[in-house]
């Protein structure tokens, strides 16, 4: 305990270092007084005088004092917000007594070190977290979308992705890596990194580029699907309007939902291209026969040839789990493949032909995905040796000159 003559005493001597004690112990008293009022006015009065000390040693005793209470008289914070910078750095990130109009008026005048500290505040309105992005610069904005419990308006997330996503990646990968990322501009991102992955002398230069577009395509499409995928299971129908909308559903993305096994992104865009309500859909997509699914893909505009390929593929994957079984996709693919072959005798019609080679792309980059690991898996299975034919002695391999 410290008697208040003691205090006095403290608080009136040459030696800054004690004037900051006794504004630090004045702080103390202050936030945890239970006494009469009196008592508490006069600690109060206290307060406001070590704001006029001359050292900024003093000034930041008081400041640090009253920090992190929630009871901190606002009055004195606010003062101290106009105090030194480092005072009022110390203020603006710790205390938890300001409040959104504090910091707003705080933000209009501030210089981006004062910016950064708001920044780091442990908790920031949605609100306040744009006035900063308005007012800062870009390490703020990546100081603030490495932050997930930092509320943004999907409009303003939607700015971001189309003003930053596309030149800059290190905020590509932060917005990307936010779960409230609007579905449109997560689309947008993803484009971006492939044109990246494109132009990247690195990437262009290990992979063959007929090869490096047919991979770059596969993966935006099962990103495109992905994220349709997820918004309709969250009931979020708007995005697989707005790519109808934008014109950005092909034969291909269809086919491509259906092999990832995304069937509600696919339910959703058939949906919206036939004006049937959703439940129809699924209960046609699941049970419809042969002729109830040509006749839904007949309202969405398709071509006979594109209606029936679409109604056999769906008929083979009610018999397989296509979202997680790589086999089953691979199955399904070689089977429908194989059936349009025959179907047409080899010569497969016009209006297949972007059909078609999707197709055969996929059966590619299946048997890829299904092969690998298969022989490892299969030597650490079996004993027996590796049946090879023999060669002559003087019979030798010969590589062409390269």
């Amino acid at each position: 305990m410290v008697a208040y003559q003691d205090f006095v005493a403290l608080s009136q001597s040459r030696d800054s270092e004690e004037r900051g004690q006794a504004a630090h112990l004045a702080a103390m008293a202050y936030l945890n007084h239970y006494g009469p009022a009196d008592e508490h006015a006069a600690l109060y009065a206290a307060l406001i005088g070590f704001l006029d000390d001359p050292s900024v040693r003093v000034r930041g005793a008081l400041a640090y004092g009253l920090l992190h209470a929630v009871e901190a008289p606002r009055p004195i914070l606010l003062a101290l917000l106009q105090d030194s910078p480092v005072i009022a750095r110390a203020v603006v990130q710790y205390s938890p007594a300001l409040v959104d109009a504090d910091l707003m008026a705080l933000i209009r005048g501030a210089d981006e070190a004062m910016l950064m500290a708001t920044a780091t505040r442990e908790r920031l309105s949605q609100r306040v977290a744009e006035a900063l992005v308005a007012r800062g610069g870009r390490p703020l904005l990546a100081k603030l979308l490495d932050r997930p419990d930092v509320p943004f308006s999907p409009t303003m997330l939607r700015q971001v992705a189309d003003r930053e996503g596309a030149d800059d990646a290190e905020l590509r990968g932060l917005l990307l890596a936010r779960d409230d990322l609007p579905a449109d501009a997560r689309l947008v991102l993803v484009q971006a990194v492939a044109v990246a992955l494109r132009s990247t002398r690195m990437v262009s230069g290990a992979v063959a580029p007929h090869r490096l577009e047919r991979l770059l395509r596969d993966a935006t499409d099962t990103a495109l699907t992905a994220i349709g995928e997820q918004e309709a299971a969250a009931g979020r129908a708007p995005y697989a309007a707005e790519l109808v909308e934008a014109e950005f559903v092909s034969t291909r993305v269809m086919l491509h939902a259906i092999v990832q096994g995304h069937v509600l992104f696919f339910a959703d865009c058939v949906a919206q291209l036939s004006e049937t309500p959703r439940d129809k859909v699924f209960t046609l997509l699941e049970h419809g026969s042969r002729s109830a699914l040509n006749a839904l893909f007949s309202r969405c505009g398709l071509s006979e040839a594109v209606r029936n390929m679409l109604a056999r593929l769906i008929f083979h994957a009610r018999a397989a789990d296509l979202a997680d079984d790589l086999a089953a996709r691979h199955f399904v693919v070689t089977a429908l493949t194989e059936e349009l072959i025959v179907e047409h005798d080899g010569v497969i019609p016009p209006e297949l032909e972007e059909a078609f080679a999707y197709l055969s792309e996929q059966n590619v980059i299946l048997a890829r995905r299904a092969a690998r690991g298969v022989m490892s898996a299969f030597a650490g299975m079996t004993q027996s040796e590796m049946a090879l034919p023999q060669l002559e002695a003087d019979e030798r391999l010969a590589l062409p000159a390269a």
